[in-house]
């Protein structure tokens, strides 16, 4: 359907008939290798993009072990923050960014943010005053604090150093 062919015109280019392509396409009957390489060669694709494909639909895992997670530069980073990307995502679009932030006493200069999508934040240690707009909130351990990315928001001031949370940045479609 993406390559506007018809089943009787794949069928002309791969050299298979009709019927067998039907069976296949409604999963009445396996593929052989063979018969894959047939098609994808008569697609104009490569046989790894059937399992690019498959891959997608099926669900994606990544893990990322503690030593790979990256330190990325970020605008706190200057200023004492240590942001560790939990996990990467490739292509032109990201639907999500997961980040490990650590502050500690040296973190005086509290950068402000704004960005697109829906941030979370999850407290794991320390204690901290976090600025949203013109209003101000205590984040403690085990506090969740979910808000909308493109109001003006940052740590205000740490009260229990050092300060490690969460921080997930959904983005929208």
């Amino acid at each position: 359907m993406e390559r506007s062919l018809t089943l009787t015109e794949l069928a002309a280019a791969s050299g298979m008939s009709i019927a067998m392509l039907s069976r296949i396409e409604n999963g009445q009957s396996a593929a052989s290798l063979e018969v894959l390489e047939r098609l994808t060669a008569a697609l104009g694709i490569g046989l790894a993009a059937l399992f690019e494909a498959i891959e997608d639909t099926s669900g994606a895992a990544q893990l990322v072990k503690a030593s790979d997670q990256m330190e990325v530069v970020r605008t706190g980073t200057r200023h004492g923050h240590v942001y560790k990307l939990l996990a990467y995502q490739k292509g032109p679009r990201k639907a999500f960014e997961p980040f490990l932030i650590e502050m500690d006493q040296e973190s005086d200069a509290h950068p402000r943010f704004q960005h697109p999508g829906t941030e979370l934040i999850y407290m794991l240690s320390g204690r901290m005053e976090y600025r949203f707009g013109d209003r101000l909130f205590l984040l403690e351990p085990g506090d969740s604090f979910t808000f909308a990315g493109a109001v003006v928001h940052g740590p205000e001031r740490l009260l229990d150093p050092p300060i490690r949370f969460l921080s997930i940045i959904v983005y929208g479609e």
